[in-house]
């Protein structure tokens, strides 16, 4: 498996951009409206914006600095999911393709089984799976707690976690939101976008073989090719009971057109069955 950097967004982006100019038609893209009349370019409600939910958005991370220094697992935690949220695209899946490879190997707040855990939970209970995040950041403190007991620097690490992940949607909504008839004129623009999801369905596709090849497997290795990172497991590693499990998962969702509640649930037992006879 090949670890993409978050670059790979933009540089799909910049790709989209100029077919967009040249060749539009190979990206299926339409025309702007001739001689539609634009409103006024809102700058100063955009500016407002920045300042308004930038700050809301910097105001932890500034107490952290002031009070627990820079090299404090929450500044830390609080830097990267600032970083996830600015320049990742696609959704969940796509973020969690990174985030997954850099709290695991880069950080080392979890252990791959604990990142599938994760991932498990947020799939099972209510709410957007981009909370899974909160799994990560609650771990991340409650293993680096001082000058905090572990429950306290995991609660804070998960609410700075929430707080840092949202934050910049709220600023990307009330800053651009003004742009939206303009923009929606920009064929450039949707050029760049349809080239990002393009390269987001191959990051969706990285993070369900990071996943696979760890559920699957109880020991994955790794080799480097300059900036090409592949995974490899240890085939007598491999888990039975994960297997089945997975076979089971697919023949209902693609053969059987299960929905994913019915799914979940035949899982979950069947999961908890092998574990009790295994």
């Amino acid at each position: 498996m090949i670890s993409f950097v978050i670059p790979s967004s933009l540089g799909a982006g910049a790709v989209g951009i100029l077919i967009a100019r040249q060749r539009p038609d190979l990206l299926a893209l339409k025309p702007g409206k001739a001689g539609a009349v634009l409103p006024a370019r809102p700058w100063r409600t955009t500016i407002l914006a920045v300042l308004v939910w930038g700050a809301i958005w910097a105001a932890p991370m500034a107490l952290i600095a002031a009070t627990l220094g820079e090299s404090h697992v929450l500044w830390q935690v609080g830097a990267f999911f600032s970083q996830l949220a600015i320049v990742t695209f696609g959704g969940a899946y796509a973020v969690l393709a990174y985030m997954a490879q850099e709290a695991v190997q880069g950080f080392g707040w979890l252990q791959p089984g604990e990142m599938a855990d994760g991932l498990g939970l947020a799939e099972t209970t209510p709410g957007p799976l981009i909370l899974v995040t909160q799994f990560v950041g609650y771990l991340a403190a409650f293993r680096a707690p001082e000058p905090f007991t572990p429950l306290v620097a995991g609660l804070l690490g998960a609410g700075l976690t929430t707080w840092v992940t949202f934050a910049p949607c709220f600023l990307w909504i009330f800053a651009l939101a003004p742009w939206i008839d303009r923009l929606g004129q920009a064929v450039w623009l949707k050029g760049g976008l349809a080239a990002v999801t393009a390269a987001v369905v191959g990051v969706i596709a990285n993070l369900t073989v990071w996943f696979a090849l760890h559920v699957l497997f109880a020991r994955v290795g790794a080799v480097e090719a300059g900036p090409l990172r592949l995974s490899w497991p240890e085939l007598a590693s491999f888990d039975w009971r994960a297997g089945v499990l997975a076979a089971l998962a697919f023949a209902l969702a693609f053969g059987a057109k299960w929905g994913v509640l019915r799914l979940l649930a035949v899982c979950a037992a069947g999961g908890l069955a092998l574990v009790l006879v295994g």
